[in-house]
């Protein structure tokens, strides 16, 4: 039976890669991907045969994979993160539906929520969420009805696809949304090009964020109401007491 791995490949950086991930990419025989993420991994496995398709041509990309599987090769399907945080797992198995001879198997990457947290401290050492700022594929009105309720709730909240040239104020009006129920002393960090060249990270207020410049490689950390800066990192604590 053919196959094809979903692999997340991480936020960028080779050495952030899972050790099967790499595994796997180095016994396929085709990789595939968005042409951004293929060129993150070309210097690791020029050996390889390489397929890519733009952005906004994912089915088309999906489609494209199982074409290869077709022909008895193994295939990688690659993602930034993990394939299954806003990635193509989901697409490649309804897809799938349509190739049974075809094996799919996802292999686990570390997602932007979870990388841009270790660079920040401890952001997410309680309840949180992830919420894309992005409106192509939900309508705004969703998201912000989820920004609202995750707010009044005091979650924890991760903001993937923060701004684009098109959706250049939508961080602020999330802010907006989110100051509802949240305090503007909440503390919040923005980090950007994880685990990639020019990484970049600033621990601040909720209050400042709504005014802070962003895009798309910036993935965005705000607080819950426990959250505090210590000696420059974001912590939200678990609530164990310590022994003073």
């Amino acid at each position: 039976m053919s196959k094809i791995y979903v692999v997340g490949i991480g936020p960028g950086e080779y050495e952030q890669m899972t050790i099967k991930a790499a595994n796997v990419l180095k016994s396929c025989d085709v990789i595939v991907g968005y042409t951004v993420y293929v060129d993150l991994v070309k210097e690791h496995f020029s050996d390889k045969e390489f397929m890519t398709t733009p952005m906004k041509k994912e089915v088309e990309r999906c489609k494209l994979a199982f074409e290869v599987a077709s022909q008895n090769k193994t295939v990688a399907m690659i993602c930034s993160g993990d394939a299954g945080v806003y990635g193509m797992t989901g697409l490649m198995l309804e897809i799938g539906a349509e190739y049974p001879d075809i094996e799919v198997e996802t292999v686990a990457g570390v997602t932007a929520a979870i990388g841009g947290a270790a660079v920040l401290g401890a952001p997410l050492i309680h309840d949180f969420c992830l919420i894309s700022l992005s409106d192509l594929l939900t309508p705004i009105e969703k998201i912000e009805k989820r920004l609202e309720n995750a707010s009044a709730a005091d979650f924890g909240i991760v903001l993937y696809n923060p701004s684009s040239k098109k959706r250049h104020d939508y961080l602020q009006k999330a802010c907006d949304i989110m100051l509802k129920h949240k305090s503007e002393d909440t503390v919040c960090g923005i980090v950007n090009n994880i685990g990639r060249e020019g990484e970049f990270f600033k621990v601040m207020t909720l209050k400042e964020l709504r005014d802070t410049k962003v895009d798309m490689f910036t993935t965005v950390f705000i607080g819950n109401s426990q959250t505090k800066e210590i000696n420059g990192k974001m912590v939200t604590p678990r609530g164990y007491k310590l022994d003073k």
